[in-house]
């Protein structure tokens, strides 16, 4: 790649500019000035270095402040304090609101789940997105893209995240734009006729068609919601046992319509389309109509943001093909990152846009590499040769990002790969074939059966691999200073690579050495935080005590359930597991920071105990006279964990309140940390 290619630095400084206009507040008068300056001085520049080749170094870095402070406004943009429209601006709980559903979400156990857009507050008319809530048992029936309602039921806060290092949905929520969400129950809404379909509205109709279509076959439940995944960006169907079979065997990307699946239809459609290229200016003609039915299929696929990022992507490539230079394809892939994130800077932290260009750039740098490790003389041998190194290439691209946002390896990996990856091309070729002919009607049942029996398969295969339970490693730690580590390593080995020269050897070496101070340091840091913990845990009590080289669980868990807790999984997933974890019953006695910390089940006993504890711990909701406890036993703080009802949390925090007695709710205020001494 092209370092001093121009739209590389112009993303970086981009970047950059979005980073630090997300995680700080700059004044937005000073940045627009700024912009219009670096404008002003880079016109004049321009015109003063007409007459000389060289380029100025005053105009790169104005250039670079400019870019910096777009990136900045740009984020900035996206908070609703700058948008006057914005339905946080404009709304009050007593205000009747009218919401239109824009997506679709999977529902869990107890929600039908959608994203749902504030269209007017009273009669003003505003913007911005909502997460829909609405219980299962309430729903008869589920509502449809486009559908408008209106309702009088207040907004509420997304709770954030109640325990260290668990997965934050209120963050991973204002990442997309949502900063609100809204429970409601039948009868709490009036549906509208508006009359109006959207885009995105008329694709969910035509989804709908499709499935009605393929209904009247003998599709399997699992047979269908898979076909529904991979042709249509669909996963609302899956079950959860489904989906954990594909996410062990390292095949989940195959569930999500991403980079892999519009790389194949654009493979598919320069094969069906090549014939053009006889025509006088048939390359032209062949790129327009494979751009145009890219984006018919992102329509298709419901113009998710993971669809439309993947087919700017490959539009990109697709134009890069054109010019039949290697380095064309990396250049549109740098100008389509550019203008996406230009577009909707918010892109940036999602996971599945990391994912995706990490992955196709690992693709296009490094298996033209990993390819010449090996020349098989055998055609199909090859074929399988440059399947496997392409795996390779991305999975070790999206390696660091993926144990750090997921601390799990899935190790058998390549082997889903090398069998299902060479048959994907003909599931969605075959899969397009089965959905058109359903749609009209004049689908053959033995196709269908074939069609079905194939999918069938695919899923007995994931099953398989994923119960080899011994090659799924999980509870990896790694950190974001770890990650970065790692990649630079990558930048170094890739580098040497392409060019063998001992400068290029020495920075793998200074890489090398950077991984081990970033181990050092987190180990140093990891042992010097020593803490017990009040976890946040609903109907159970759950503590733990970090101290050195011993993490302690004490809890009222069954084993199955310690095996399978998210909240102690999501905790040693992000320490050093060099430590000797025991477990350990509750007890209601116990010394933390050699301080006295009394714990009060649901038996509410108390009265034989002498010793006066510094903290006391209420769970399970005990039925106790609190003012009694506080007059006897005089503690200094009260911790009521997730295992008590609420109605009992509250009426004890105002008794705290009136006898000055410090209170601790996990409920409200997330879990109980508090640091042990060395």
């Amino acid at each position: 790649m092209n370092l001093k290619y121009l739209p590389i630095h112009f993303t970086l400084f981009l970047v950059t500019g979005i980073l630090l206009g997300y995680y700080f507040d700059f004044s937005m008068i000073i940045l627009l000035i700024f912009v219009v300056a670096c404008i002003a001085v880079l016109f004049y520049l321009n015109y003063k270095a007409r007459s000389s080749f060289s380029q100025p170094v005053l105009f790169s870095i104005f250039t670079a402040i400019g870019f910096l402070c777009i990136g900045m406004i740009s984020i900035q943009l996206q908070d609703p304090k700058y948008q006057k429209t914005h339905y946080l601006n404009n709304y009050i709980p007593n205000n009747h609101i009218t919401i239109k559903i824009i997506s679709v979400l999977k529902s869990n156990k107890y929600y039908q789940k959608y994203e749902a857009k504030i269209i007017r507050v009273d009669t003003i008319k505003t913007k911005g997105i909502i997460l829909l809530n609405i219980p299962r048992q309430n729903l008869k029936d589920t509502l449809k893209v486009d559908d408008v309602f209106l309702t009088f039921h207040p907004l509420q806060e997304i709770k954030k995240a109640l325990n260290p290092n668990e997965f934050d949905y209120r963050e991973f929520l204002k990442k997309k734009g949502i900063n609100r969400q809204l429970t409601i129950k039948n009868g709490e809404y009036i549906l509208l006729d508006e009359g109006k379909r959207s885009l995105k509205g008329y694709a969910s109709f035509f989804r709908s068609k499709i499935n009605k279509a393929l209904h009247q076959y003998d599709f399997s439940q699992k047979e269908l919601s898979i076909i529904n995944a991979i042709l249509l960006g669909q996963r609302n169907d899956i079950s959860k046992d489904l989906f954990e079979s594909y996410k062990n065997a390292g095949a989940i990307h195959i569930l999500a319509v991403s980079g892999l699946h519009i790389g194949i239809i654009l493979l598919l459609l320069n094969l069906l389309f090549k014939p053009l290229e006889k025509l006088k200016k048939g390359k032209i003609i062949k790129l327009i109509l494979v751009i145009f039915c890219l984006w018919v299929y992102a329509f298709l696929a419901g113009m998710s943001a993971s669809v439309i990022r993947a087919v700017t992507m490959f539009t990109a490539i697709a134009i890069g093909w054109i010019s039949n230079r290697p380095s064309s394809v990396k250049n549109s892939l740098i100008v389509s990152f550019f203008f996406l994130l230009l577009i909707h800077p918010l892109f940036l932290f999602d996971v599945g846009f990391q994912l995706s260009y990490t992955a196709v750039f690992s693709i296009v740098l490094m298996q033209p590499l990993l390819a010449q490790l090996w020349n098989p003389k055998w055609r199909l041998v090859k074929y399988f040769w440059q399947l496997l190194t392409v795996s390779f290439a991305a999975q070790i691209g999206i390696l660091p990002l993926s144990l750090y946002y997921f601390h799990q390896f899935p190790g058998l990996f390549f082997v889903s790969s090398l069998v299902i990856i060479p048959f994907l091309g003909i599931i969605i070729g075959f899969g397009i074939l089965t959905i058109t002919l359903a749609l009209f009607q004049i689908l053959p049942i033995f196709l269908a059966d074939t069609y079905g029996f194939i999918i069938s398969q695919m899923n007995n295969f994931v099953d398989l691999i994923a119960q080899q339970e011994s090659f799924i490693f999980q509870n990896i730690y790694f950190s974001f200073i770890l990650m970065i580590a790692f990649y630079i390593l990558l930048i170094s080995i890739l580098n040497y690579a392409m060019d063998h020269s001992p400068k290029k050897l020495s920075l793998i070496f200074i890489s090398v050495v950077i991984i081990q101070l970033s181990f050092i340091y987190e180990k140093f840091y990891d042992q010097k935080t020593n803490e017990w913990i009040v976890f946040h845990q609903v109907k159970k009590t759950l503590l733990a005590v970090k101290k050195q080289k011993k993490i302690c669980f004490y809890h009222t868990l069954d084993s199955l359930e310690t095996q399978e807790n998210r909240i102690i999984n999501s905790y040693l997933s992000n320490i050093f597991l060099d430590k000797k974890i025991k477990q350990d019953a509750l007890k209601n006695v116990n010394k933390f920071n050699n301080k006295i910390t009394l714990i009060i089940d649901s038996l509410g006993v108390y009265s034989d105990i002498k010793i006066l504890p510094e903290t006391v711990i209420l769970t399970q909701s005990p039925k106790i006279n609190l003012n009694r406890l506080i007059e006897v036993m005089q503690p200094k703080l009260i911790i009521a964990d997730g295992s008590n009802y609420k109605s009992y949390t509250n009426r004890w925090e105002e008794t705290c309140k009136k006898k000055h007695v410090s209170f601790y709710s996990t409920s409200k205020n997330g879990a109980f940390v508090s640091a042990l001494s060395q």
